[in-house]
């Protein structure tokens, strides 16, 4: 796996691009000129299809076609996304837990945990952190390649609901997950996707009403799938996504950047930022992400490090803040969330870390037998330093 890592990725496909809302009569006049549908999502969130244009046209020949064809439509390249993983690292990752003020008795009081819903590679359920729990895999996307490899499918199912006891034990053991491995392995490159699958994905999870939806990757902007996720997101989807380990100095990536993500970046067991973090503006929240123990298939763990790991631990405090309030919007989910934060870096938010380090001691509120948390380093809405 560590050869393929190496190897270079590419950005988009060379010989397709995907449009949403095209029109049947347009697709048919483009189709009289060669171009065939190769793909195409149910439409529930956004009707995207992928198109391979005529031989001897070029992608940016083919797009300027579609806008002919239909100005209502719009036609992005064909890009790719990948998991944010890292590379693997020593020691064993025990102070994430600590790191964030995690309880899992606490973190069931508000209620039932909804589903939430992943967006990966695919995953062993015969892993013992995850035999006998409740992940259900979404199957029936048509993939382009050979299967994805379940190293990190399997990691982020289990720190999110790893099996009590186990050697891997997740944030929230009793919930359940519905999994779509949306990765294919395509001309011995790293585990991809790509926009037509992360619609379809989404769609799936919309279809099933999932309300959070963890998604630890991230590639290149993309209008066509700026639309779907906007989609997703005004029927209450609260999508959270990896920052990206392209480093400081990278571009956004996507779909972290967009608006009303929750963005999530790493960080270690000193709070220090993951050196390969990426960085900028729209860093929304921080999280545990380096030097994890996290759940290897076939059984037993691996350290790793990733933008990708810290994700789950956002995933899991958005799913309890959800089950205190299901009436909760998004953006309004997304603020509960920054206000339980330990400002790290530069006061206030910053490209660094965000809003900070996530606390989930407070998310919903203590019993009445219960020890209150010390809040001192907690910041909140209210101006409390």
């Amino acid at each position: 796996m560590a050869a393929d890592q190496d190897l270079p990725k590419p950005k988009q496909a060379s010989r397709s691009i995907v449009v949403v809302d095209l029109s049947p009569e347009s697709l048919a006049r483009l189709r009289a000129r060669g171009f065939q549908a190769e793909k195409r999502t149910k439409g529930t969130l956004a009707s995207v299809v992928r198109l391979i244009p005529p031989r001897g046209m070029s992608l940016a020949q083919a797009q300027r076609a579609v806008r002919v064809a239909d100005a209502g439509a719009v036609t992005d390249f064909d890009h790719f996304y990948y998991t944010d993983e890292g590379q693997g690292c020593s020691g064993n990752g025990c102070e994430a837990v600590s790191l964030v003020g995690w309880n899992p008795p606490a973190a069931t009081q508000c209620g039932p945990v909804p589903t939430i819903g992943l967006i990966d590679t695919g995953i062993d359920r015969e892993h013992e952190a995850l035999r006998g729990q409740s992940v259900e895999i979404v199957s029936g996307l048509q993939l382009r390649g050979k299967p994805s490899q379940r190293d990190h499918g399997t990691a982020v199912a289990a720190l999110l609901v790893g099996r009590s006891g186990s050697s891997t034990p997740g944030l929230l053991p009793e919930a359940r997950i519905l999994a779509v491995d949306a990765f294919y392995r395509d001309g011995g490159t790293a585990d991809r996707t790509d926009v037509t699958t992360l619609v379809m994905a989404l769609e799936a999870l919309a279809e099933r009403n999932v309300r959070v939806v963890n998604m630890s990757l991230s590639g290149p902007p993309n209008e066509v799938l700026r639309k779907a996720i906007a989609a997703a997101q005004a029927k209450g989807m609260v999508i959270v996504a990896a920052a990206g380990n392209n480093g400081a100095g990278a571009e956004p990536s996507y779909p972290g950047a967009y608006q009303g993500v929750i963005a999530v970046t790493a960080v270690d067991k000193k709070r220090d930022v993951y050196r390969r973090a990426t960085q900028g503006d729209y860093i929304d929240l921080a999280a545990p992400g380096v030097d994890l123990w996290v759940a290897a298939p076939g059984g037993g763990g691996a350290a790793k490090s990733g933008t990708s790991y810290a994700v789950p631990f956002i995933s899991a405090a958005a799913a309890v803040l959800h089950a205190s309030d299901a009436s909760m919007s998004p953006a309004g989910l997304q603020a509960a969330l920054e206000s339980n934060t330990m400002d790290l870096g530069e006061p206030g938010r910053d490209k660094t870390f965000g809003q900070g380090l996530l606390q989930a001691a407070n998310l919903c509120p203590p019993q009445a037998d219960e020890t209150p948390v010390a809040q001192s380093r907690v910041r909140s809405r209210a101006g409390i330093p």
